[in-house]
């Protein structure tokens, strides 16, 4: 259960033009920009709930299973269906306008969103410490 725990976020790598090119708004960009995440993931066995707390008391909340379609929701707040697939200790969704990897590496969370823009990729990496 290497994801199981609190974990808070402690670097960010392509934070803004990720954003950008996903749309989020300008004033939300700015809110998170050095806003400490807080990660809470209950993982038993294939079932995780993933949840993110974000400023202004915002929360997602996403429950999945691996490998089953689920209901899910963006930090934006536009809900789709996906599913989460695990290979090699690395979870990865696609969400509607990027990719997603979590993995836990050197006992720190690391997740890679990698979205397409008309000049190729954009990528945003968030590492976050267990709290």
């Amino acid at each position: 259960m290497a994801f199981s725990g609190k974990w808070e976020t402690e670097s960010q790598d392509g934070y803004e033009e990720f954003c950008k090119l996903v749309g989020i708004p300008d004033d939300v960009i700015a809110r998170g920009r050095d806003f400490k995440l807080v990660t809470e993931i209950i993982q038993n066995g294939d079932d995780f709930s993933w949840i993110q707390y974000y400023p202004k008391n915002h929360t997602v909340n996403n429950k999945f299973i691996i490998g089953k379609e689920s209901d899910m929701e963006t930090v934006g707040g536009k809900k789709f269906k996906g599913t989460v697939n695990m290979e090699g200790g690395k979870l990865s969704i696609e969400f509607p306008k990027y990719h997603h990897i979590s993995e836990v590496s050197g006992g720190k969370l690391v997740e890679t969103s990698t979205a397409n823009s008309a000049t190729g990729p954009v990528v945003y990496v968030r590492t976050s410490k267990k709290i």
